[in-house]
């Protein structure tokens, strides 16, 4: 077989982040986030709770069920990529998890206005995530064998914004001719394409098919040209063998000051960071009020900001490293969530607003230029600063870790958000928790080494196998 060029291998791998960007971009946070929260809301008012009850409780139980997927990824992506590690094969698993992937979007499809199957596809819904999560973090695995430390930090962030233009054209597509308003119009006022019906929400409904069939035809050049490295053969090892080394893995972590602090450090603000993905659409929704349509202009222009600051920020972490780059993300978003937390539909930090401005929107579309841009460039240099931590013959397992730092807190920010949310019974101050956990990360980040610890992984490896 013809060997696949470096070229080749480095844009398959970026096609797997356009191919499955809309999971996030179009279901979690603009699309079917919100629609899930319109359904929700009404089927619980439909059942005698009040309004403002049934908002919270609507918002309460998004956390609860990303809370319950991100604890399950948190402990199956160490393990999982410990598996990988050994067998050396990473593409049979991205494969299994790309067909779950596919569908539990299609499944999206079946939630209807009047709440008619609104438990199995939130369920089916969250198991699409966690099938993209963890595809993801073998797929990430694959970014150190691309390029070295300096090349790494822009690769990761050409990645994501070739991921985040995905989202755009996507959400363009859905928005411009299948997304309804509360007219059964689209964004430029068209009726649903192919004769989908606006009275019952097929044209927003047919998120699920969409987001299904863009993952199946754009994934292609992924599995054409990204090939699992070739190793010497190895006996088949044992299960309990990988296991010791997985749990001795995590304990090394404890004696790795930069790598420890790192892992803490991005399981507070990343954590932080997926709350403001997942629930900037639904706040639009409960808070100020926005039709679906206004949700997705804003999400085009966070997706847009992503793209650019994602590429942008890849250049900076080339010249600077990723630790400065994490740093004024975190300082951005800081702003935003406080933003966030000061703001309603009738006033901003106290103060009223005359009946009907129109600052609120404003102000919320420019928070979400900073989420997308300052989210974008985050992820991009956290996954370039934990390359710098990483074993390079055991890729798949330090990513799984990074997963693990990713997910361990899930429940966290969403289950601080709930509580909040209940006990205040207040949309907005539900997301104060949030601004914590970012100032928190951004303390834990003072002890994190710019260049990581591969001294550290060489100089432990060798003490290992004496």
């Amino acid at each position: 077989m013809q060997e696949i060029s470096l070229r080749k291998r480095i844009w398959g791998w970026m096609a797997f982040d356009w191919a499955s960007q809309p999971y996030y971009t179009l279901g979690l946070t603009f699309i079917f986030g919100p629609y899930f929260a319109g359904v929700a809301a009404d089927y619980f008012i439909a059942s005698g709770m009040p309004e403002q009850d049934a908002d919270a409780r609507t918002q309460s139980l998004w956390s609860f069920s990303q809370m319950i997927a991100g604890l399950i990824i948190a402990f199956t992506a160490p393990v999982l990529g410990a598996f990988a590690d050994a067998s050396g094969r990473k593409i049979p698993w991205i494969a299994f998890f790309s067909i779950i992937y596919v569908g539990a979007a299609w499944s999206l499809w079946w939630l209807y206005p009047d709440g008619r199957g609104i438990w199995l596809t939130l369920i089916l819904f969250y198991v699409g995530f966690i099938a993209a999560e963890s595809a993801l973090n073998f797929v990430n695995a694959i970014l150190p064998s691309l390029g070295n430390d300096d090349e790494v930090g822009r690769l990761s962030g050409s990645g994501l914004a070739v991921g985040y233009w995905g989202g755009v054209v996507g959400l363009f597509i859905m928005l411009l001719f299948f997304a309804e308003n509360e007219q059964g119009k689209t964004l430029i006022g068209l009726n649903p394409a192919f004769g989908l019906d606006p009275e019952a929400r097929e044209g927003t409904r047919f998120i699920g098919p969409f987001i299904a069939m863009w993952y199946a035809l754009f994934i292609i050049p992924f599995f054409m040209w990204v090939r699992d490295e070739k190793l010497p053969f190895q006996p088949k090892i044992p299960a309990k063998k990988v296991m010791t080394d997985l749990w001795a893995t995590i304990k090394s972590v404890f004696k790795r000051k930069s790598l420890g602090n790192f892992l803490l450090s991005s399981m507070l603000y990343r954590d932080a960071l997926n709350a403001m993905y997942t629930f900037g659409g639904v706040y639009a929704r409960l808070v100020l009020e926005w039709s679906l349509i206004m949700i997705g202009v804003f999400g085009i222009i966070g997706a847009l900001t992503a793209a650019i600051a994602a590429y942008v920020g890849g250049f900076f972490d080339r010249k600077y490293g990723p630790k400065p780059v994490i740093r004024v993300c975190i300082y951005v978003l800081i702003a935003v969530g406080i933003m966030i937390v000061g703001m309603s539909r009738t006033y901003i930090f106290g103060i009223p607003l005359p009946e009907g401005s129109i600052l609120p929107d404003i102000i919320f579309f420019l928070c979400g230029a900073g989420i997308g841009g300052a989210g974008g460039a985050l992820y991009a240099s956290s996954r370039s600063m934990m390359v710098r931590h990483t074993n390079p013959d055991r890729p798949t397992e330090a990513f799984g870790l990074f997963a693990l730092s990713g997910k361990a807190t899930a429940f966290l920010a969403p289950a601080l958000i709930a509580l909040f949310t209940w006990g205040l019974n207040n949309n907005q101050l539900g997301f104060i928790p949030v601004i914590f956990l970012f100032i928190l990360g951004l303390i834990l980040l003072r002890w994190v080494n710019s260049d990581g610890d591969k001294a550290e992984w060489s100089a432990s490896s060798a003490s290992s196998s004496r």
